[in-house]
């Protein structure tokens, strides 16, 4: 059953991705989610007041990462000043990612099948590496919602173009790890609008084809 008090709000962010000597302007999704008491961050990216803001009076628990590229994590110093008792985890293989944006370590590492507990409900972490070694998803099965970071998206699997990133191994996370989830998940994802697994899991051998 849905856990009937457990809200889900996203701030969109604008500003920078730089990586492998480029930088491209990016909007981002941050998703919020917990209760009316308290709440995690899922990629506090480019803008912390406006996160902070959409926080509201609630207690910020977590700071979680999706994965370690920059317009993923460069507002997290800057948050953290404004949640101080916030602890930030992101996956240890994407560590060389995060020790080039943020001059300390985070509070822990994200392990593959963890709980994290919010607000009455619980996010599962699901470690989906591809578009970064240690990119992960966090499912909250309670609400039949994922937030897929950048390893899914409306209309196929995020860029494995760039260094640490792997086009086979993304496609053996979403197979794997994602598509089998029910049809009915909503998909949430780290840029653009929302999708589903039942959406996008009829266009799995599509992907495949048409290759990175």
């Amino acid at each position: 059953m849905p856990v009937s008090d457990i809200r889900i709000d996203k701030v969109v962010t604008s500003g920078t991705f730089s990586l492998d000597g480029g930088t491209w302007d990016v909007d981002n999704n941050v998703w919020i989610v917990g209760d009316d008491t308290e709440c995690v961050v899922i990629d506090a990216a480019h803008d912390a007041e406006a996160i902070h803001a959409a926080v509201g009076g609630r207690r910020l628990t977590h700071i979680l990462c999706t994965h370690g590229h920059d317009d993923h994590i460069d507002a997290v110093s800057d948050l953290l000043q404004l949640h101080p008792t916030a602890r930030v985890l992101i996956h240890d293989a994407d560590r060389m990612l995060w020790d080039r944006e943020i001059g300390g370590p985070p509070d822990g590492p994200l392990t593959e099948g963890q709980v994290i507990p919010v607000g009455g409900a619980q996010l599962e972490v699901l470690h989906t590496p591809g578009h970064s070694p240690g990119a992960c998803c966090f499912l909250l099965a309670q609400e039949h919602a994922l937030f897929s970071g950048d390893t899914l998206f409306q209309g196929g699997p995020g860029a494995t173009g760039r260094s640490f990133s792997d086009f086979g191994t993304i496609i053996d996370s979403i197979r794997d790890r994602l598509l089998v989830l029910p049809p009915e998940t909503v998909v949430h994802t780290g840029h653009g609008d929302d999708t589903s697994i039942g959406a996008e899991a009829p266009h799995l051998q599509e992907w495949i084809d048409r290759g990175a």
